[in-house]
């Protein structure tokens, strides 16, 4: 059993075969840390980890200990005002106006397995061998409340998930105002944190900075999880790289308001808490009543960054990402938002799936514009039933029709949202979120519906699944292109507008899940304006996302590469775009479109029947090559080699379970002159194989590769039309011989051929 519980010295220690986690309960009866890291060997006390000191001008809790200070203590949920002056974990208010708690131990229960979280995603185990929880639950006697705090362990990954649970078992009325689902002190502040940040179309930007006494912290306050911070940070040690050096990452299953804050105390003391924003937050807990926090996902690496990525990739690929699609190749698709905008018809929609079709992609995708009187973003939101003006026989006959081109059919949706001129408003203009007396703000001419009203969700829920039941539809792409502003809900009473935000939530949250149950095999892609809703509370419901509206290949480098942070490959919607790129005004080769977005789901935004025969004979290629090697991509090992934010040059590669095959992506920005030679380290080979490089011509073993790396000058030095450097080249003779020397990139397929 991978938790043992101490009855002599009250310690609880939580461990696999590389992770220790262990905690206390106190003199006062709370709950105390001790220690997370690498694992340790277990032992009859770890009394020795409690440290303790007289300091001046701190308070005491008891009249004749002058060393027991929570100030000075490492704690599991800490609360404010009891002698800890920092930043704590909850707050509840209560009716004398109180905020002053005392929770103690009362019980704990250890079991096989992992219970699911009510109304919340969260990571799961498929066999109770496969995890272990610990639930401790404390209680304040003088409110009547509990609060449980749940910890479970991975069997075979370094993982911990943790959450918390209030109970009010008595008769008052209270009102929680910070919830959060993970507190962690570490003993010292030596660590850099990393965060993925940015804005609209430079999504997930890799941001570093070095722990300073005071607060380090990233949030949104927008009612998702937003496009400027993700709900994740990492601390690392300041010698830790990508595959050196110890790291702790902390990530949020949840997709609304969050923050994740670092604390760093008078005493260097590192304080961590990640849950639900508590701005603007507040939950009515009356008698009787309960609140889940969302799961927070702590992941331990003894060798850097990509391991504690490739630990998130693992656990978020096979245990938060759930159903039909779950371990399945996803479909190659087309989509014609970059082709058509809304300005299309039947005529033309068919005939870009036919050429689709020709070069055998697997599924066409009909974006906005198909429903309602939706000819500009004006109009039409909220009307989810077709427009027979643009498409006469329906979204029903339009799916056969594509259907019979051989091609699966799929549609773009915006459930959450309302254009005022739209028989939706008109017939329910309260069913917006808007302060009453105040002005509506709008983003893209829409406003957002009140999904905290079951009534709202219950509406939207039967128009769309009215048009699933009634067309063959195998795709979804879910969209959500507005911020949540003037946050009121006509639906509740003044005291309960604090709880708003977390109800919408919880609201998309339900409508995703009754589509899914009713449609199972229907594969859901989220969106938010790209990806300003990228998290792991998605992909519980939509088990890829549409990473960013910025297709452009070179800044998906950056945004590719900070998303492999925390995300699988399999979960980036990744798709070669047309040129001119509609967002940078870039023109990149076809190749280098393609080599960037095979490292994720692969697809294309454009029409085909606007490319060259020559550009027409690419796609067809890269569809072949992406089908033969699609799982290879979402399910191999990832590997980031060199970063787009430090070099001019950016690699990463995937490597096979059984380390029989791998392939290297590599992209190099900006031609130089007579540039220096390059060679790149490889990881995760098999040092004893030997490996044949195709695009090269050429065997190396892994150990070679690994150590003293592969040769990349041949495609980094000289001008790429040299007759000595062409044969490696052929795929980009075309291209770079013609015209920019810029933009250049390779695969490198790498297969065993011996022991």
């Amino acid at each position: 059993m991978p938790i043992l519980f101490n009855q002599k010295t009250k310690e609880f220690h939580l461990y696999n075969s590389e992770i220790s986690y262990i905690l206390n309960i106190m003199k006062n009866n709370q709950l105390g840390q001790l220690y997370f890291g690498k694992k340790i060997k277990h032992r009859d006390s770890f009394e020795h980890l409690f440290e303790i000191v007289n300091r001046s001008l701190t308070a005491y809790v008891f009249p004749d200990d002058n060393k027991f200070s929570l100030e000075e203590l490492k704690q599991e949920y800490p609360s404010y005002g009891t002698t800890d002056f920092r930043y704590p974990a909850f707050e509840i208010h209560q009716e004398n106006g109180s905020k002053i708690t005392n929770f103690e131990y009362v019980s704990h229960e250890i079991f096989r397995g992992k219970k699911k979280l009510e109304s919340l995603p969260a990571t799961y185990v498929e066999e109770d061998n496969e995890a272990t929880t610990l639930e401790i639950t404390l209680r304040d006697s003088l409110i009547n409340t509990e609060v449980a705090l749940s910890y479970t362990i991975y069997e075979n990954l370094p993982v911990i998930t943790r959450h918390s649970r209030f109970i009010n078992c008595g008769d008052s009325n209270l009102r929680l105002t910070k919830a959060m689902s993970l507190n962690l002190d570490l003993p010292d502040y030596d660590y850099e944190m990393v965060q993925l940040s940015g804005a609209w179309s430079r999504e997930r930007h890799i941001k570093t900075r070095k722990l300073e006494q005071g607060i380090q912290s990233i949030y949104s306050l927008r009612g998702a999880s937003s496009p400027n911070h993700n709900p994740f940070i990492a601390l690392k040690r300041p010698n830790a790289d990508e595959h050196n050096g110890d790291v702790y990452g902390f990530s949020l299953v949840y997709s609304g308001n969050f923050l994740a804050q670092v604390e760093v105390d008078t005493h260097s003391q590192t304080r961590v808490s990640l849950g639900i924003n508590p701005h603007g937050f507040e939950w009515h807990l009356n008698a009787n009543e309960e609140f889940q926090t969302p799961e927070a996902v702590m992941v331990y690496s003894s060798e850097g960054l990509n391991k504690m990525s490739q630990i998130y990739h693992t656990l978020y690929r096979t245990r938060l990402a759930r159903g039909y699609w779950r371990d399945r190749v996803r479909p190659i698709l087309i989509n014609n938002w970059e082709a058509t905008k809304f300005s299309f018809n039947e005529e033309k929609i068919l005939d870009i799936a036919k050429s689709a079709a020709d070069v055998g992609i697997e599924l066409f995708v009909l974006d906005d514009g198909w429903f309602g009187e939706r000819n500009d973003d004006y109009r039409g939101l909220g009307d989810w039933y077709p427009n027979t003006n643009k498409l006469p026989s329906g979204i029903s006959g339009l799916s056969k029709k594509v259907n019979d081109l051989g091609l699966n059919f799929g549609l773009w949706i915006e459930p959450e949202m309302v254009n005022k001129d739209s028989e939706l408003y008109r017939n329910h203009p309260d069913w917006i979120i808007s302060t009453p007396n105040r002005s509506d703000s709008h983003g893209r001419n829409q406003y957002v519906l009140d999904f905290s009203r079951h009534e709202v969700v219950d509406y939207i829920h039967e128009m769309i699944s009215k048009v699933l039941r009634e067309s063959n539809i195998s795709y979804i792409k879910w969209d959500m292109n507005r911020s949540i502003t003037e946050c009121y809900s006509k639906a509740f009473p003044k005291e309960q507008q604090g709880e708003v935000m977390h109800r919408y939530i919880l609201g998309v949250y339900d409508l995703y899940e009754r589509l899914i149950n009713e449609f199972p095999k229907i594969l859901f892609e989220s969106c938010s304006s790209g990806g300003g809703r990228f998290d792991p509370g998605m992909l519980y419901y939509a088990p890829q996302a549409w990473a960013s509206d910025d297709s452009d290949a070179i800044e998906r480098l950056k945004i590719q590469y900070g998303t492999s942070m925390v995300y699988p490959i399999s979960s980036i919607g990744a798709h070669v775009s047309e040129i001119v790129n509609q967002q940078v005004f870039r023109n990149t080769p076809i190749e280098t479109r393609a080599n960037v977005a095979y490292f994720g789901a692969f697809g294309y935004e454009l029409d085909l029947n606007e490319l060259t025969e020559l550009e027409k004979q690419k796609v067809k290629e890269q569809v072949e090559f992406i089908k033969q090697y699609r799982e290879l991509i979402h399910k191999g090992k990832f590997y980031r080699l060199q970063s787009p934010f430090e070099n001019n040059i950016t690699a990463w590669m995937v490597v096979s379970d059984d380390k029989k095959e791998a392939i290297v992506g590599w992209y190099k920005v900006l031609n130089d002159v007579n540039e220096s030679f390059k060679r790149i380290k490889l990881k995760g080979l098999n040092e004893n194989l030997n490996y044949y490089i195709e695009q090269k011509g050429e065997y190396h073993y892994g150990d070679e590769l690994m150590n003293l790396g592969m040769i990349t000058s041949d495609y980094a030095v000289g001008d790429p039309c040299n007759e000595e450097i062409l044969p490696y080249m052929e795929d980009e003779k075309e291209l770079y011989c013609n015209g920019s020397r810029d933009f250049l990139s390779k695969l490198f397929i790498l297969k065993a051929t011996e022991e």
